[in-house]
Formats: structure tokens, C-alpha cells, sequence
């Protein structure tokens, strides 16, 4: 089978290009897609802004009846499938999974797909895997890892910025938006690597590692 996996940002790209394979094997192919931002679905599921601006939720009706198209003319000995991966953020859980389920069901011809939420974020995902932290920064503080609970809402990269961080996330936040953006993907470069499916405590990881290999085996 063949995924397409649509994620908001670079980071998110740098982790999972680096983790689908370990999660798939050997007998699928997948191609990971990175946005500039979340954004949000569209009001009469028309996209407000230019493509080249690449803004998932915004450019995402339009993707999916894309791929629906592409993926009818494949034939039937190829299955193909769409998974979007995004940040909860402070949205709420339901709602958000409903809006995107009315969002696919208007979208013709729809492609098999399935969302999968980082709750919070996606750094939640490497929040889930300590070890992998420790591994990649060894002065990582303890006290602060030790008191994150899995996939709460806490703002989740101040978490890990505090954690890892000269200074904490308040010193990050400082230095702007685009300066965040690339200590994010430093930390998608060096943590995955170390990171240990197995061991993930991150309930979003393990339901988006569910997700791939249950769709990989129908």
C-alpha cells in the first residue's frame, strides 16, 4: 500500500520520514508532505488563500478530492491512502475530529484517508519517549520531564524547550516565530533517531502507529 502523509510543518516531516519506515516495513511506500501551518478548514470548503502559501487545513479539501481523483485511476491492485497528521492544539478533541469528518464526507471522489491528532502537539510524541530525550540531550532536566503527563493540554513545545533549552522557552519565544520553527526541526533531527517504537507513552503516537498498521493490512 502506498500512504501520503500530509503534516503542518518541517519538524513534522524531519520525525516521520524518519519513523514511518520503521512502522511499515519493507512491503509499502509512503511520501511525507510538510505545510507552513495548520490554519483551518474553510467556510464552504473553498480555500481562502494561495496554494503556494501551503496552509494544510485550508488547502485541504481541495488535496483530498486531488488524491480521490489520482488514486481512482490507479486501478484496483493498488491501494493508496491519505493520512493527515495535525496538532490538537487548545481545540476540542470531538468537535475538531467531527469538522474534519464532515469536511471528508463532502469530498468527491473521497480517498481512503485517516486523521491523526498530536494532542497537544507533535512534540508530545517525543515527549512520550524520555529515553530518546536523554539520548539526544543528556543535560536534559529531569525535574521537568518527570512532570509531564502524556498528551495534556500544557503547552507542549515550552515543555520540551524548558526541558532542553538554554534559557526555556520563554528565552525561544523571545527570539521569534521562524527561531522556534527551526529549533523544532533540531529537535526532530536529533531525537528520532533514538526514539524506540515500543516504548512510546504518548497515547496519539500509538494511535497513529495503530492507524498505518491496520490500514496497511486491509
Amino acid at each position: 500500500m502506498h500512504f501520503e502523509i500530509l503534516v503542518e510543518d518541517q519538524s513534522g516531516k524531519l520525525m516521520l520520514s524518519q519513523l514511518v519506515p520503521s512502522i511499515l516495513g519493507n512491503d509499502h511506500t509512503f511520501k511525507v508532505h510538510s505545510y507552513k501551518g495548520i490554519g483551518r478548514i474553510p467556510k464552504g470548503l473553498k480555500a481562502s488563500s494561495d496554494p503556494h502559501k501551503r496552509i494544510l487545513l485550508d488547502q485541504l479539501p481541495r488535496l483530498l478530492a486531488g488524491y480521490g481523483n489520482t488514486f481512482a485511476h490507479y486501478g484496483p491492485g493498488y491501494q493508496a491512502a491519505v493520512i493527515v497528521v495535525c496538532d490538537l492544539d487548545r481545540r476540542s478533541k470531538d468537535a475538531f475530529g467531527i469538522e474534519l469528518a464532515q469536511m471528508a464526507a463532502k469530498s468527491s471522489p473521497c480517498p481512503a484517508h485517516a486523521f491523526c491528532l498530536a494532542i497537544e502537539e507533535g512534540e508530545a510524541w517525543f515527549l512520550g519517549d524520555v529515553p530518546a530525550i536523554k539520548a539526544a540531550y543528556p543535560k536534559a532536566k529531569d525535574a521537568v520531564l518527570s512532570q509531564y503527563v502524556n498528551d495534556s493540554i500544557c503547552g507542549t513545545w515550552e515543555v520540551l524547550a524548558n526541558a532542553v533549552y538554554p534559557g526555556g522557552a520563554e528565552t525561544l519565544d523571545g527570539q521569534g516565530w521562524q527561531r522556534v520553527g527551526q529549533e523544532k526541526s533540531r529537535w526532530a533531527a536529533e531525537i528520532t533517531p533514538n526514539m524506540a517504537l515500543s516504548r512510546n507513552k504518548s497515547p496519539s503516537f500509538n494511535h497513529f502507529m495503530a492507524t498505518l498498521t491496520t490500514m496497511a493490512q486491509s
